[in-house]
């Protein structure tokens, strides 16, 4: 097990859209082992794979110390997919690829997801409140969308110099991340 490096934003694999995973193997499983062990330590509470530089359609969701809820235990949703999805509500979010930025997002408040688990079997789900937010905020990193997408094109031209920071790699983090500035080395 390992802590993976977060790809910030301006990295390219964050855009992309992420391949259906076909098969359980052993790279898989442990792919899923060491994005856990990057995320608790960064204090996230979701984590795709294409922030880890994977394109494959996994999801981490740790929702325990948000919920308050220490029975609660990390979730793996492989292949998710959003059945149904109702109400809305507008929180305020962030994310270990865009580090100091926070904005307020509207989201779906209750949704049904359907996924496989680590034996590959079919799971569906209802989640709801920030469940249902950190969910489908990792579901649109597996589309190359960001959690800024969803904000005004004024919000996000005002947002552009620290994204430009973040993209250079001038931010403070408590975890290992690759931008601009190390791949250009």
């Amino acid at each position: 097990m390992s802590v993976l490096p977060i790809y910030t934003y301006g990295q390219s694999v964050l855009r992309k859209k992420a391949k259906p995973v076909r098969r359980i193997d052993d790279g898989l499983v442990q792919l899923v082992e060491d994005m856990i062990d990057t995320m608790l330590p960064a204090n996230g509470i979701g984590l795709a794979a294409n922030q880890v530089g994977v394109l494959e359609r996994v999801i981490i969701v740790d929702a325990a110390e948000a919920e308050q809820n220490p029975d609660l235990k990390p979730m793996v949703l492989i292949n998710p997919e959003v059945i149904q999805a109702e109400g809305k509500w507008t929180m305020e979010e962030g994310c270990l690829s865009i580090p100091e930025i926070r904005e307020e997002i509207e989201r779906a408040e209750k949704i049904r997801v359907t996924f496989k688990d680590l034996a590959y079997n079919d799971q569906e789900i209802e989640a709801q409140g920030l469940l249902a937010r950190v969910i489908l905020h990792e579901i649109d990193h597996l589309d190359g969308i960001l959690f800024i997408d969803h904000i005004s094109p004024a919000r996000q031209k005002l947002l552009r110099g620290r994204l430009n920071k973040i993209r250079k790699g001038d931010v403070e983090v408590i975890y290992p991340i690759i931008t601009e500035a190390v791949e250009a080395k």
